[in-house]
Formats: C-alpha cells, structure tokens, sequence
C-alpha cells in the first residue's frame, strides 16, 4: 500500500478541493451521488451518515482509497445547512450573530478491499455582533450562498469570526489532522501520497 494507492475524493467543494491540494496529496475527484440525504437531528450522526454514503457512491479504483466528508453547522439544537435562498441565509447570519456555534465534520473513508472508517471533529466558533446591514451586504457578495451556516471563514465571512476553539479546517470543511490519523489507522502512509 505506498505510492500506488490512488486517493479519490468524492466532492465539487472548492474548499476541500483546496485543503488536499494545499498539504501536496496527490489525489482525483469523484462527484457524490445522492449526498446529504440524512436528517438524522443528531449533527455527529448527520455528518457521519452523509459522508459515508459519498463515499460508497463513489466507484474505488483498485488500490484506490475514497474520502468523504459533509460539514455542518449547530445551533440552538438546530442543524444549519446550506442556505436555499437569500433570505435563509439572512436567517441564519442573525441566528449566528453574537453567538458561539458547533461545526461537526464527518469524514468517511472507503477503500477498494471493502474496509470503511468513519470519524467526526467538532470546532466551536464565536460569531462577533452583526449589524443588518452587516448581514445584507454580506449577503450581497453571494458568499454565504452554497455554505454550511451561510458564511465562509476562508473568504470574506472570517470578518466575521472572532475566535475558533479546535480544528480551523473543520470549519472550512476538511479536518486535515483527523483525516491524517484515519489513514494511519486504517494503514496507510499518508507522507507517501503527497507529490
């Protein structure tokens, strides 16, 4: 299991697209089939269950090793997905604004021989005070359009934040350290699928 292994990632997310391409992994990309179906109310199980069934959507090469991952966001006993319109997103800006809030990340990992493994990381995130108007224009750039929560801490949302307590890629949408971890478990060396 070294250089042959061929990583997979089954997701269209810029952000985790750019997470793998940022630490040097060689890796190919795989659009998810059905993702996101769970409505499980618990966030870790919600995470878990998406992310697993993205990765067996995917068809593994032989040697090939699939990750999935699905990122949410939780409040008020409430999970805050992708917003499906303006005015969802507005919702969940004023929900955030002034408040500490959960991202919970599940990750999946698939390999050709059958093997899964599945994980979840959890961040917590303080959302400073955010006027109206903060949150129509905001909402004006159309960042928060397509975004767990309605923000992006990588582009203009991490104005936004004032403080993360855990992993700072969970919240972008890939636990790097956790993803790291799983791949040792299952026995693969990580350092050698970088470029």
């Amino acid at each position: 299991m070294g250089s042959e292994l061929k990583i997979v990632l089954a997701s269209t997310s810029p952000r985790r697209i750019g997470l793998l391409s940022q630490i040097g992994m060689r890796f190919s990309l795989a659009t998810p089939v059905g993702d996101e179906a769970s409505v499980n109310p618990d966030p870790k199980t919600r995470v878990v269950e998406n992310a697993l069934a993205k990765a067996r959507s995917v068809q593994c090469e032989e040697e090939g090793l699939v990750v999935g991952a699905d990122t949410v966001v939780y409040i008020d006993d409430t999970v805050l997905g992708k917003p499906a319109s303006e005015d969802e997103a507005r919702t969940m800006l004023k929900t955030l604004s002034g408040r500490v809030h959960t991202v919970f990340t599940g990750l999946a990992l698939v390999d050709s021989g059958g093997r899964e493994e599945v994980g979840c990381e959890e961040t917590r995130v303080h959302m400073m005070e955010l006027s109206d108007e903060d949150i129509r224009r905001y909402v004006e750039t159309c960042e928060p359009m397509g975004k767990a929560g309605a923000y992006a801490i990588r582009g203009l949302g991490a104005v936004f934040v004032e403080e993360v307590d855990g992993c700072f890629h969970n919240v972008v949408g890939l636990p790097l350290s956790l993803l790291w971890k799983m791949m040792r478990g299952m026995g693969y060396d990580p350092f050698s699928l970088l470029e």
